[in-house]
């Protein structure tokens, strides 16, 4: 039978790559957009959890009935917890406060035990949601922690399959990829497949406005007078990840919460595309790139991480919109 599998986890890679027209028409390029959404899980982060779900299995480390324990902000959360279900595993998920409700749900309806963390506190501090999930994998026993941040595995993932896709369905012509930036591994996975097949390729990384990653690329050192509080889920850090490999990213550009939301809503409105925050924040920073660079004849690719239907109380509510002071109409008049 064709375009049939022995269960859901056949579905994850192979997404679909679609041009975008009404919000990059001031943009003289040629922009298409990953559709990560595609994938089972809704999100690019099924690649990473089965990759490295399946790589433990092969050395011996997962065992039967073992825990699978990890940090998120909510997608990788919720392929641990789809892979976890096929392959019979239990699934511990530590996220931060800025997870909304219905994110939670989610992860839990999938059968995971959620600790939720505040988001506000420094990455070593015992409170936050990387050293809650590492203290939890130390007490499971027959557990272990996958380790998203600093776990090369998560780059492996990408680099081959991500990048190969991307590569195969622009017919090598691409000449820029954009993607967000929260562990590093979509980014880096891809940019470093892509750039063995040619050097010239720009990869422009998207960090958020509160996090450190911008400025540790330009300069190599952590100013932590940057760090703050912000919106978007899955973007930015407070912390340095080891899966992500500066060298492999040309630039990167900071986006704010409000520019974000504001692209996010007009994506689905322009472009029938119902993306994540982060969907967002990628396309905001190409219109900012696109003002301070040039292009000819260029094809773009920006990564799409992720589906809207996790922000339905989030970005795409008007309520919750003004309430962070986020004005402007984004049903009517909103260009």
């Amino acid at each position: 039978m064709t375009n049939v599998f022995d269960n859901i986890l056949g579905l994850i890679g192979n997404t679909p790559m679609v041009r975008l027209n009404r919000v990059t028409n001031d943009i003289p390029a040629t922009v298409y957009a990953k559709l990560e959404s595609y994938n089972p899980g809704h999100s690019t982060k099924d690649r990473i959890a089965i990759h490295i779900i399946e790589a433990a299995e092969k050395k011996g480390i997962l065992k039967p009935g073992a825990t699978i324990v990890e940090t998120t902000s909510g997608n990788t959360g919720f392929s641990i917890a789809m892979v976890s279900i096929i392959k019979g595993y239990k699934c511990i998920l530590a996220v931060s406060d800025k997870t909304k409700p219905e994110k939670i749900a989610y992860l839990k309806a999938l059968g995971a035990t959620v600790y939720v963390c505040p988001a506000s506190v420094p990455a070593d501090d015992p409170r936050s949601y990387y050293e809650v999930a590492k203290k939890v994998a130390s007490e499971t026993p027959n557990s272990i922690y996958i380790n998203q941040y600093f776990n090369e595995l998560n780059i492996e993932a990408h680099y081959q399959n991500t990048g190969p896709e991307i590569w195969e369905q622009t017919e090598g012509k691409i000449t820029h990829i954009f993607a967000c930036c929260g562990t590093g591994g979509t980014l880096s996975g891809s940019a470093k497949f892509l750039k063995e097949k040619n050097s010239d390729i720009k990869v422009i990384g998207v960090d958020a406005d509160g996090s450190i990653l911008k400025t540790y690329h330009e300069t190599g050192e952590i100013d932590k007078n940057e760090i703050h509080s912000y919106q978007i889920e899955g973007l930015g850090k407070n912390l340095i990840p080891g899966a992500l490999l500066f060298d492999q990213v040309d630039e990167f550009v900071r986006v704010n919460d409000e520019n974000s939301a504001y692209a996010t809503r007009d994506i689905a409105l322009k472009e029938g595309i119902m993306g994540g925050y982060t969907t967002g924040a990628v396309v905001q920073a190409l219109k900012q790139y696109a003002e301070t660079h040039e292009f000819s004849k260029d094809d773009l690719v920006v990564l799409i991480p992720d589906h809207g239907s996790r922000y339905i109380t989030k970005v795409y509510n008007d309520g919750w919109m003004e309430s962070q002071g986020f004005n402007r109409n984004c049903v009517h008049n909103y260009e």
